[in-house]
């Protein structure tokens, strides 16, 4: 066998390149040249790293930074106290200014720490990137300075008080970075005009990120000219401290800015989620279902199980259309009516995935189902996340079942059974269906239209009554966890409206319904149970789910706007906090509670998965539920924790049977560590979720006439006081923004007689519950929780994301009349609107390739996008309306 030696030493490719010893000796040019010479990314790649090193090499050696202390040196200094180790997180709204370093149990060390470290200044901040870990030392306190309490463009920081930020705090500057966590990074090249002063022989040019909080990227690179406008992939290699920009190379072309696929494909890059096509030695290991060969249930399994099909009513519950049932119950009653049994019943996706294999491998990799906002990317292949792992209606699966004795008066547990099943829904419901039958009305049951009318009625009572059973367990559940303090915070969900093929018709927000609360407390007391079993089994190895509580400070915003209304918020405890938000309604506006419940879920902390043995147990609570113990187990179709958890549980029945579990548990290192990494990925797929959201919006208004067209004008309620404006929320399309009262030319804004406003030249002057502007005209005063009239632009942006603007119109209410009127139309409009204009842009890229010769020469070159991927919107938008709330 000949090996091929790659080497960049020239002197041992002279000396050894000549020789026939079956071993040649070559370099990494000659090995593209020769092996590799279609592959037109690598030279590239190649060609840019070799020019980036050159320039290096030449580069002046004036210090723009002071240097990096040893580790030694910084670690001594932690040790002692005179250093503080934590991670970088930048200002977004002020990302060239202020950044701040936030270390746990800074408040043991000095009273004074109790806060984040504020880092001020590119000089301080010494070549560190957002997410780097480093050590900074602090200032002398006559150098300590508060942040900016000032709008700034696209700013919505809600959990800090602005009296907090507007204090001395203390700040610091970095002496040294232990960790670089450095990323792939999308970036966009400058126009020509904009990049002359750059030297256009050396193709070394400044990229600006699309991340706001990540420094500008030098980039070597040949094709800087057709690279213009574009999208593109970096990476960051070094930054020297004799410059002011890191130095990086570029790794893929995304395609052209501003192009819906392109700017999705960012959105995923941004927040390190990979998610390629699942390969075919993945899909090999699937089962197969198919006509010709039908799955079915193994013999050997209906031994192992307990067989539930005969003996209990189980039926579903989701929302109309849904085709991906993770979860069905059942309900009896037992004894003559002295016992009732409540039955979870969840698909059991660990028996198709055994642990280790490669599609267990890659959803531990996914950790999670991305949710955008026209697509999915599925955990799992569909073989078994829309089919065999589907709990569908008249079909034989596999289960894992939580099935509770309870006394029927008490409603008291008398004994709990875990276990495999095999189960046959008898019904898909979906909510509207099964609360119309628990109201008594009319409704059709689809796998009754065949019966008889005897049989059809004597079903319908049986399921009627499972209904009215299931309900009366559910309202005991919510009252239990009532009483222990649980929060009922505000979210925002909904469902699409389909056509008979199955197209968006409407996106619209899900009316609450009392069987939505029903089947959610049914899920929330299974996640409860299995948490105490594992636990049980499993003291120091077991994945938890937990909820700090918020830091008091950040409630300081929403106790001083409850104020202001004359509510008073007690946030001591969640069972205070959830009893006084009860309490905060005002009749003549529904939409102050709405707002205080939204501030209160900001200020929250978030939750996340542990491992038992890392923490101690009095911080296993989980403060928004109100329970000792939590976990997550109910939608391991979309969850890599809920797989975790069901082999956890798994187990912990083989205990109990006196057999050991058939593969060692995870050390109580390696399931924390697998805890951060989920934790982490679920944090990606919700800021990627958010994003793409926020995408739709500014496509929905890109290409309206903010001066004419009416869907840009409308309603908005103030929920913050800033020093130059106010933060709003427009309820009609679920957008918060900065509304500015003052503008750079030093201009306020005034109400005339008919409070319309106008600039004018004046002063602003604000107060804890309101903000004040002064001008010739008069004193025009903006309270917290009025309604204005504003106008909604899209602000555009060549290098980020595009940012929906909302400009103030009227001090008053938009339409009086039609405050009250339901949300659904405008956000109904939107979702068509976008898919309207994306059929429309795709049908123009159609018809452009139809007449053009030929692809252009970056097109062949770069792969830039395709026409724009809008996979029909359906399980997509369907997908989200089955999303329950994290806690």
């Amino acid at each position: 066998m000949d090996v091929v030696m790659i080497t960049e030493d020239r002197d041992v490719i002279a000396q050894y390149s000549n020789l026939h010893s079956g071993v040649y000796v070559i370099s990494v040019q000659e090995y593209l040249q020769n092996f590799w010479s279609a592959l037109r990314a690598a030279h590239e790649l190649y060609s840019s790293i070799c020019q980036a090193l050159q320039e290096k090499e030449s580069e002046c050696t004036e210090k723009e930074f002071t240097d990096h202390l040893p580790a030694e040196v910084l670690e001594a200094g932690i040790k002692s106290g005179r250093y503080i180790q934590g991670t970088l997180n930048v200002n977004k709204h002020r990302a060239l200014t202020e950044a701040s370093v936030r270390a746990e149990g800074l408040s043991d060390k000095n009273a004074e720490l109790s806060s984040e470290v504020l880092v001020y200044g590119k000089k301080n901040r010494n070549r560190a990137v957002h997410g780097d870990i480093v050590v900074v030392e602090l200032l002398p306190k006559s150098e300590w300075r508060g942040k900016v309490s000032a709008l700034t463009e696209g700013q919505l920081d809600e959990k800090n008080g602005e009296d907090l930020q507007s204090k001395p705090m203390p700040t610091g500057r970095i002496v040294g970075i232990l960790q670089r966590n450095w990323r792939d990074y999308v970036v966009t090249f400058p126009p020509r005009e904009s990049t002359q002063s750059q030297s256009r022989n050396s193709q070394r040019i400044l990229t600006v990120p699309w991340d706001y909080r990540i420094p500008k990227i030098h980039v070597s690179t040949q094709q800087a000219d057709a690279l213009q406008d574009h999208r593109v992939v970096v990476r960051i290699d070094s930054w020297e401290s004799t410059s002011l920009y890191p130095n990086g190379h570029s790794v893929k072309v995304l395609g052209r800015a501003g192009e819906l696929e392109t700017e999705m494909q960012t959105i995923l890059i941004e927040n390190s989620i990979r998610v390629p096509p699942f390969s075919d030695a993945q899909l090999r290991e699937m089962p197969v279902n198919s006509p010709e060969k039908p799955w079915k249930v193994d013999p050997a399994q209906v031994a192992e199980r307990r067989d539930l099909r005969d003996s209990h009513l189980v039926f579903s519950i989701d929302p109309a259309g849904c085709e991906d049932v993770d979860d069905t119950l059942s309900v009896r009653s037992l004894a003559g009516g002295k016992l009732l049994e409540l039955g979870v019943h969840i698909a059991d996706v660990t028996h198709f995935v055994p642990e280790g294999s490669l599609t267990d491998l890659e959803a531990h990799a996914r950790a999670t189902t991305y949710y955008l906002a026209d697509r999915r990317y599925d955990m799992l292949p569909a073989v078994l996340s829309a089919d065999l792992c589907s709990l569908l209606g008249g079909v034989d699966r596999y289960a894992m079942s939580v099935v509770w004795q309870l006394d029927a008066h008490t409603l008291a547990v008398d004994k709990v059974w875990y276990g495999r099943t095999i189960i046959r829904s008898s019904y898909q419901l979906h909510y509207e269906l099964a609360q119309a039958l628990l109201n008594g009305e009319q409704a059709e049951v689809p796998e009754l239209s065949l019966l008889s009318p005897y049989e059809k009625d004597a079903k319908l009572a049986e399921l009627t009554q499972a209904l009215e059973m299931l309900t009366h367990v559910a309202r005991h559940l919510r009252a239990q966890r009532d009483q222990g303090g649980a929060l009922e915070l505000e979210g925002v969900e909904v469902r699409a409206q389909l056509d008979n093929e199955k197209n968006i018709t409407a996106l619209v927000p899900r009316q609450p319904l009392e069987i939505h609360e029903t089947v959610a407390e049914c899920m929330i007391y299974a996640n409860h149970w299995v948490a105490l079993k594992i636990h049980e089994s499993f003291p120091h190895q077991a994945l938890l789910r937990h909820h700090p509580p918020p830091r008091q400070e950040f409630f300081n915003q929403l106790v001083e706007s409850a104020k202001s209304r004359g509510f008073a918020i007690d946030t001591r405890s969640n069972k205070a906090l959830a009893d006084s938000l009860d309490k905060a309604v005002d009749l003549q506006d529904p939409l102050l509670n709405r707002l205080l419940r939204m501030m209160a879920t900001q200020a929250m902390s978030q939750a996340h998965y542990f491992s038992t043995g890392a923490i101690s147990e009095d911080q296993y609570y989980h403060y928004g539920l109100a329970l000792d113990r939590y976990t997550h187990f109910t939608s391991p179709i979309r969850r890599y924790a809920d797989m975790v958890v069901h082999r956890l549980l798994t187990a912990a029945i083989d205990v109990d049977k006196g057999q050991s579990p058939n593969k060692a548990l995870a050390t109580n290192k390696e399931l924390d560590e697998l805890a951060h990494h989920i934790n982490k990925k679920n944090r990606a797929a919700q800021q990627a979720q958010k994003l793409s959201t926020e995408l739709f919006q500014c496509l929905y208004f890109k290409d309206r006439d903010p001066g004419t067209d009416p869907c840009c004008v409308t309603d908005a309620v103030i929920y913050a006081i800033r020093d130059n404006g106010v933060l709003a929320f427009v309820p009609l399309y679920g957008i918060k923004g900065p509304v500015y009262l003052k503008n750079r030319e030093g201009l306020v804004l005034s109400a005339e007689q008919d409070r319309r406003c106008e600039w004018q030249s004046g002063s602003v002057r604000r107060y804890s519950d309101h903000i004040m502007t002064t001008s010739t005209i008069g004193t025009t005063t903006f309270k917290l929780f009025n309604h204005i009239t504003v106008r909604i632009s899209v602000q555009s942006s060549r290098c980020h994301a595009d940012s929906v603007s909302l400009e103030l119109v009227y001090n008053r209410p938009h339409q009086i009349g039609a405050l009250h009127q339901t949300q659904s139309h405008g956000r109904n409009q939107l979702v068509q609107e976008v898919v309207r204009l994306a059929q429309e842009a795709s049908q123009q890229v159609q018809e452009k390739a139809t007449w053009r010769p030929k692809l252009s020469k970056e097109e062949h070159e770069f792969c830039q996008s395709k026409s724009p991927n809008l996979y029909l919107l359906l399980e997509e938008i369907r997908e989200l309306s089955l999303m329950e709330i994290e806690y």
